[in-house]
């Protein structure tokens, strides 16, 4: 949640910012009086700021009366250097593992500890989907967010391993069973997830590098890794291996 901003000395930028800042991964729908006490703004003001965001297309009034963030915040902070050229210059290896498998296919970085996923194509058969676009998960329970969790520093795993959130009964949340997770991570250069991050759905990702340095990583979602890990996991690491290549 923003913080208050009603203050006399706050800005027209700090409140109109403040109301961007209300959304969230588990507030993406807002009323106006939502917004106006997440952003710590009088109803008035938080009403005349949001005909302007909403003119300018950095948010959108749906039919139901709501707001989400609207299309053209989005297509901006595509343009930020961290994850423009890399979304660019990955797509057509993403559609290559796509065709190659019919899955879900995902790309993902590490943004503070937490997994942000920049691209994805939805695979054709039934399995749970809980991620898109700009949407950000737990590390621990998303394969893509595992290999990630294994290069990251040691801060980040410590913070990410004192905070195992349970999402499903097959999440982990014992530390050292993560642990020995990731360190098989480094090891078989591949993690994986089942049933983890949503039920029925299980996930592998593999690193993608800049060198020697990991920035990103690369993952498909399946109903079961029992039959076909192998073959998935060469499959991810060709492409991988050509997205490295490519933003090198």
């Amino acid at each position: 949640m923003a913080g208050n901003v009603s203050t006399p000395g706050a800005t027209v930028t700090s409140r109109a910012l403040a109301l961007v800042g209300a959304f969230d991964e588990e507030h993406r729908r807002l009323t106006l009086t939502e917004l106006a006490q997440r952003a710590g703004l009088p109803l008035p003001t938080a009403h005349r700021l949001m005909g302007e965001l909403v003119e300018w297309g950095a948010l959108r009034r749906t039919s139901a009366g709501d707001y989400v963030i609207g299309r053209r915040l989005w297509d901006i902070g595509l343009l930020a250097p961290h994850n423009a050229g890399l979304v660019e210059l990955a797509s057509p290896y993403l559609h290559d593992l796509y065709g190659a498998t019919l899955a879900t296919v995902h790309l993902a970085v590490r943004e503070g500890s937490e997994v942000l996923y920049v691209d994805r194509l939805r695979g054709s058969t039934s399995v749970p989907i809980v991620s898109t676009v700009g949407s950000r998960l737990p590390m621990h329970a998303t394969g893509v967010g595992k290999v990630l969790l294994a290069h990251a520093p040691a801060d980040v795993q410590q913070a990410v391993l004192a905070d195992l959130t349970r999402i499903t009964p097959y999440t982990i949340t014992q530390p050292g069973t993560l642990q020995r997770q990731l360190a098989a991570a480094l090891r078989d250069d591949h993690a994986t997830t089942v049933e983890e991050m949503s039920l029925g759905a299980c996930s592998v990702g593999v690193p993608v590098r800049r060198g020697h340095e990991v920035v990103a990583a690369l993952g498909i979602v399946v109903p079961s890794l029992k039959r076909d890990k192998a073959r998935l996991v060469s499959a991810l690491h060709v492409a991988a291996r050509g997205i490295g290549r490519a933003i090198s």
